[in-house]
């Protein structure tokens, strides 16, 4: 009822509108509009037929609730896609170079090095991520590398390592296990397949 009554108070403002513009061009002279009147007492309105409209109520929450979750995982998607690509593209750099030194020593020293300058890059804007982007990150990741970031994380820094972040992760509702399925994460793929039509990533560095 509250909605009618705004619709209807606007249209009486432009009517009110199109009257004065309507003696305003007839006092000056012009030709006017031929338009259709209505005659109320002493005061002569314009009749227009406007567009049929229909007033409905707000979403049942349910539809409310579905809105709200895609809006949450579209956001997530759109703030972590950029890094997933920055990863993917990092790691084939690092293995590539990784294949071409002789010994244990060197391609620790290398990896030392590395995880510096990606600290240093990627630190402050990754740690303000919120919990769940972490986790939709982790899925992206496994999407454009091929590997989960347990796996990386062994790979590039031992199984140790890999146990110690795991159980971090665990402990915030996390799983560096986490695998990018197809079906299972279908909602992520349409939202990622919308950014890579419109081009809206960019990968950071």
């Amino acid at each position: 009822m509250c909605r009618l009554r705004t619709v209807v108070f606007i249209l009486t403002l432009v009517l009110c509108s199109l009257c004065r513009k309507d003696v305003a061009a007839q006092s000056a002279g012009g030709q006017g509009v031929n338009a259709r009147v209505v005659i109320v007492g002493t005061d002569t309105l314009p009749s227009i037929t406007l567009q049929i409209f229909e007033i409905t109520e707000k979403l049942p929450r349910k539809l409310r609730k579905e809105r709200e979750r895609w809006t949450r995982l579209r956001n997530a998607v759109y703030v972590t896609y950029p890094y997933a690509k920055s990863a993917a593209r990092i790691l084939k750099d690092v293995n590539s170079r990784l294949a071409t030194l002789p010994n244990k020593k060197d391609r620790k020293a290398y990896l030392a090095t590395k995880e510096k300058e990606l600290k240093a890059e990627f630190g402050d804007k990754l740690e303000n991520l919120s919990i769940y982007q972490g986790k939709v990150l982790m899925k992206l990741i496994d999407r454009e590398s091929g590997e989960n970031c347990y796996e990386i994380i062994k790979e590039l820094k031992g199984g140790f390592n890999a146990r110690m972040w795991q159980t971090v992760a665990f402990f915030f509702g996390g799983n560096l296990k986490s695998e990018y399925d197809t079906e299972e994460d279908r909602d992520i793929e349409a939202i990622v397949q919308e950014i890579e039509m419109y081009r809206y990533y960019r990968a950071y560095n």
